[in-house]
C-alpha cells in the first residue's frame, strides 16, 4: 500500500518562473461541464495573452504529511503549507484534476498553465495534517484511494472518506490492492493477467459506489508503473484518464492515460523545488522508440524522442538520470527535432527515468519531460 521496497521516484530542481493568474477556488469538487470551465479561465486570462496560449497544467502527488519515519514519501505539514502560501502570494490558478481532465478532452485543450493537487493512498495523516491547510487556503484536492486498505491501521476509514467527499475532496480509483499491476503471478499468462487486474480495478470501483455513492473517473497507477497494455486496459474501463508518477507538465499533447505528475517527498519536497516546478513548462517530446517504459532485454535503453525545434532551443538540452549515472545525449537530425537518449551505465533500482529540460525559444522559462522505465521482477 503505501511503503514501497521496490524503489521510490525522486526528482531534482531546476530554474523557475512565477506564474501570473489569479482565480479563487474552494475545496467544494469542481463539477462545471468543460465549455464553462474554460469560459471562466478565459475572462481571467484576457490579460495575459501569452499564458492563454499556455495550455499546461502542472499537477503534484503527495502521500503523507507529518510522517518522518517514511522520508522518501512524508512532507511536514508546515512545509506543505509553504507550497500552498507560494500559490497563493504567485497568484498561479489552482483547480482540481478532473476540471484538467474535462478540458483535455474539449477540442479546445487546456486554456492556460494551471497547478492540480493529488495525493495518494488515503493516509490518516491527509486528514489530520493536510486537511486544515487545504480548508485554509481554499483549494480543491484529488485523493486517490485504494479500497483493501481502507480502515487499516494508518489509514482512513469509509466514515471519513464519506465526509471528505461530501466536503468537495474528488476521489479517485488507486485500485483495490495497490498491488505491482505490471507483475504477473507464477504461472499467469497474459490473459490470466488482464483478467486478475480488471478485476482488481473494477472490484473497488464496486466497493466505491457501495460507500460514496458513486464511481471515480479518474485512475492513478499504484506506484506511477504503467505500460501501453496497462493503459489500454484502464481505457477500456470508462476511465476519463490515468496519472503515474514521472515528473512532468501536462499539456494538449500528453497522453491522457499516463499522465505526469511532479512527486513531492523527502528532500525534493523543497520549497524552492516545489517553486521551480510550479512554472515549468510541458517539453512536448514524441517518443519514437521503446513502445513501452517496462525495461526488457536492453539496459541502459535508448530512448528516442522528437521535440519541436522552433519551440525549444536544443542546443541548451540538458538530461538527467537518477542514481550514479550520466545521460548522454545526440541530436541524430536537428531540422527535425529527433534526439536520442542514453544513460552511461545500465540503470539503478526498480523504478528509475530519463529527464529533459530546454528553454523555450518564446517567451522565457524552461520545459521538462521525463521518461520513466520499470523493471519487473517477472516476464511481461
Amino acid at each position: 500500500m503505501g511503503s514501497d521496497t521496490k524503489g521510490s521516484q525522486l526528482h531534482s530542481a531546476l530554474p523557475a518562473r512565477q506564474g501570473e493568474i489569479n482565480m479563487n477556488f474552494s475545496p467544494v469538487r469542481i463539477l462545471l461541464v468543460p465549455v464553462l470551465f474554460i469560459l471562466i479561465l478565459l475572462l481571467s486570462l484576457l490579460a495575459n495573452p501569452a499564458a492563454v496560449d499556455a495550455g499546461e497544467a502542472n499537477v503534484f502527488i503527495y502521500h503523507r504529511f507529518g510522517e518522518s519515519r517514511y522520508p522518501s514519501t512524508n512532507i511536514d505539514p508546515d512545509l506543505f503549507a509553504s507550497h500552498l502560501e507560494h500559490l497563493k502570494k504567485s497568484g498561479q490558478t489552482v483547480v482540481s484534476l478532473s476540471a484538467i481532465v474535462d478540458s483535455l478532452h474539449t477540442a479546445e485543450g487546456l486554456p492556460g498553465q494551471v497547478v492540480a493537487i493529488t495525493v495518494d493512498d488515503a493516509f490518516d495523516s491527509f486528514l489530520e495534517n493536510a486537511m486544515p491547510l487545504i480548508r485554509k487556503y481554499r483549494i480543491p484536492v484529488t485523493l486517490f484511494v485504494n479500497t483493501d486498505g481502507v480502515g487499516s491501521p494508518g489509514y482512513l476509514d469509509w466514515d471519513q472518506l464519506r465526509k471528505l467527499s461530501a466536503e468537495g475532496v474528488e476521489i479517485g480509483n488507486h485500485t483495490a490492492t495497490h498491488d505491482y499491476l505490471l507483475e504477473r503471478e507464477d504461472g499467469e499468462d497474459r490473459a490470466g493477467w488482464e483478467e486478475r487486474v480488471r478485476a482488481d480495478i473494477l472490484r473497488a470501483q464496486e466497493v466505491f459506489a457501495r460507500e460514496l455513492g458513486s464511481r471515480p473517473r479518474i485512475f492513478a497507477y499504484p506506484y506511477g508503473e504503467y505500460s501501453p497494455r496497462l493503459a489500454k486496459l484502464v481505457r477500456s474501463l470508462g476511465f476519463s484518464a490515468a496519472v503515474a508518477q514521472q515528473s512532468g507538465v501536462i499539456s494538449s499533447e500528453s497522453d491522457l492515460f499516463a499522465l505526469p505528475r511532479f512527486p513531492m517527498g523527502g528532500p525534493f519536497a523543497s520549497l524552492q523545488s516545489f517553486r521551480s516546478k510550479a512554472s515549468m513548462h510541458a517539453l512536448n517530446a514524441a517518443v519514437l522508440s521503446p513502445p513501452s517504459p517496462v525495461l526488457l532485454d536492453v539496459d541502459p535503453p535508448t530512448l528516442k524522442v522528437r521535440i519541436a525545434p522552433d519551440e525549444y532551443d536544443l542546443g541548451q538540452l540538458q538530461g538527467f538520470v537518477q542514481g550514479d549515472n550520466r545521460l548522454l545525449i545526440e541530436i541524430v537530425n536537428h531540422q527535425e527535432g529527433v534526439v536520442a537518449i542514453r544513460a552511461e551505465k545500465p540503470l539503478a533500482g526498480r523504478r528509475n527515468k530519463y529527464t529533459l529540460t530546454a528553454p523555450l525559444k518564446k517567451g522565457g522559462g524552461w520545459a521538462w519531460f521525463s521518461q520513466p522505465w520499470f523493471r519487473l521482477d517477472s516476464g511481461f
